[in-house]
């Protein structure tokens, strides 16, 4: 399956590829350089997470995914909740890791739950480092300097198989090989592997265009290829990857979906491919606009909430506080409680000191944040 990038039609594309740049520009600078900006990257998580669902036609509320994953959770969690967590955990991953691990073989082997071909491709790897010639291996191993990708990738199949003996199964050296008779988990007749190598050479031709407009193609591509029909959202997070790697946007994990959901279904899934990219490029501009401006309301309330520090004691807990708040798209007295260290009577006492808006409106499981 091949996806064609020879006649891309790059005059009607240029305006959208220009706006789309310069707001990727603007918002990576300002996250840089901000001092929410770790807050910002945390809370970014949470609504692109759930952003993903929404694009998928499922909807997922951000306060039950907050809560789900502080294992606090109000109601017993839904089908819906628990992908949009596995989202949530990956985009966690992706940031953590080296920016190129999860496009690689190994990075994508462990994404999709292959703990038995993300072994594999460690061994090709090291293999390939250790036969080649010294100058060769040095290219490969990337000389002085430690491949975190593969370090990081070794440590995920090491996590991945130490989960399986405590969840009560025997370990395997060799590739695992899933029991599945009735073609319940994997498609006989949809070769992922097949379609995998295809989106990554669509990857290789993207490369030679500018960033957005590469990251633009990936994400049509993997619309029309549908490698991972079990993991289709994975498409998104790794476009969000590409644009690190591509070192467009650097400090932080692009919400993507952020945007996405804002553009109209029908534009998105287009029969014209032009339409298609035109509306991935709208959404990545609306993505960092809406990023810009989730800055300034951070911002905005963090000068509010240190205003009420004046006169405090050096050992005050309000400063943590404000990091979880900051740090959360909404907070509840447990939450607020574990963090800081207090009892939940003294986080209700902390949050009224800060005078954070309610957001939930229930007399139980009330929830605190920053709008």
């Amino acid at each position: 399956m091949r996806y064609d990038l020879s006649n891309l039609p790059l005059t009607t594309l240029l305006p959208a590829i220009v706006k789309a740049e310069d707001m990727l520009a603007r918002l990576d600078e300002r996250v840089l350089r901000h001092g929410v900006a770790d807050g910002f990257r945390e809370r970014g998580h949470f609504f692109d997470a759930a952003g993903s669902l929404w694009v998928g036609g499922e909807l997922v509320h951000v306060e039950d995914l907050v809560l789900h994953d502080a294992r606090m959770d109000a109601r017993a969690p839904t089908h819906e909740l628990t992908i949009a967590h596995a989202v949530l955990r990956v985009r966690r991953r992706l940031w953590n890791a080296d920016p190129s691990w999860g496009l690689e073989m190994a990075g994508l082997a462990v994404l999709r739950g292959d703990v038995g071909e993300a072994d594999e491709a460690i061994h090709r790897r090291r293999t390939s480092a250790d036969d080649a010639e010294p100058d060769v291996r040095e290219a490969i191993n990337g000389g002085e300097e430690d491949d975190f990708g593969v370090d990081f990738a070794e440590i995920d199949a090491i996590l991945a198989r130490s989960e399986k003996v405590l969840n009560g199964g025997v370990p395997d050296a060799r590739p695992e090989v899933i029991d599945d008779p009735l073609a319940l988990v994997r498609d006989e007749d949809w070769d992922e592997e097949e379609r995998l190598q295809s989106w990554r050479a669509v990857m290789h031709e993207a490369d030679q265009l500018p960033p957005v407009l590469g990251a633009a193609v990936l994400f049509d591509a993997w619309e029309r290829i549908e490698p991972l029909r079990r993991q289709h959202w994975l498409g998104g997070l790794l476009v969000s990857a590409y644009l690190r790697n591509r070192g467009k946007v650097t400090s932080h994990l692009f919400c993507l979906n952020v945007g996405l959901k804002v553009v109209r279904h029908d534009r998105r899934r287009a029969s014209d491919r032009v339409t298609r990219l035109i509306a991935f490029l709208e959404a990545m501009a609306l993505s960092a606009d809406s990023g810009l401006k989730e800055l300034d309301r951070l911002s905005l309330a963090k000068l509010q909430m240190e205003l009420r520090l004046k006169d405090r004691r050096s050992n005050s807990s309000l400063p943590d506080v404000i990091d979880i708040v900051l740090s959360r798209p909404i907070v509840s007295a447990k939450m607020v409680a574990r963090h800081v260290g207090v009892t939940p009577r003294g986080a209700l006492n902390l949050v009224s000191e800060l005078g954070l808006r309610e957001m939930t409106g229930r007399g139980r499981y009330r929830g605190w944040g920053v709008l």
